[in-house]
């Protein structure tokens, strides 16, 4: 499996190699002896998936201390946006975004420590799968509002859920995570 670190500190892309013949693909996302090597967790809480029509932003999602976690997200078919922002004060990339397209056809997975927040644009209809290292905790549940970062999503009239236009703005969230630099080696 190919690593690549990503701007955010302690975020990376997983890049593992996807076989393919006649049939199809076949991709190995997971192995607890790489992932430990990479510093990176080995026991997740929860499993889920979404799945979403073209067009359709989800996020940006985090949880908040004490129930806070790392993310591990795949998109498992389709095309997607996948935005993150840091939220660890004392970061030298907190409050900064990057954008990093996932295909399913590449396998690839993005790999977040706690404190960042996540969502994603569905170019196509995806379905995504996610591990957390938390319990969900609907208390600890957060947001931040799509449309108040620096970014151009790419697309004129979203489809949200009434939760994801309900977050605060970015300039109006106080954050309560702290930057470690240990999380660089995570």
């Amino acid at each position: 499996m190919d690593v690549k670190g990503l701007i955010l500190p302690g975020c990376r892309l997983l890049c593992p190699r996807v076989l393919g013949d006649d049939r199809g693909t076949f991709t190995k996302t997971f192995v607890d002896d790489e992932y430990r090597s990479l510093g990176l967790p080995t026991r997740f809480a929860e499993e889920y998936f979404t799945r979403s029509a073209p067009g359709v932003i989800r996020g940006l999602h985090f949880q908040l201390p004490p129930y806070e976690y790392a993310k591990l997200v795949a998109c498992i078919y389709g095309k997607m946006k996948d935005v993150i922002l840091d939220l660890r004060v004392g970061s030298p990339q907190y409050g900064q975004v990057q954008e990093i397209e996932l295909d399913a056809d590449d396998g690839q997975l993005l790999y977040m420590p706690a404190g960042i927040a996540h969502g994603f644009l569905a170019h196509t209809e995806v379905i995504v799968s996610y591990k957390v290292t938390a319990r969900y905790v609907p208390a600890s549940d957060a947001g931040i509002r799509w449309d108040s970062l620096p970014l151009e999503w790419g697309v004129e009239h979203p489809i949200l859920s009434a939760r994801d236009r309900s977050f605060p703005a970015w300039s109006e969230f106080v954050s309560p995570f702290v930057y470690q630099p240990a999380e660089e080696n995570q």
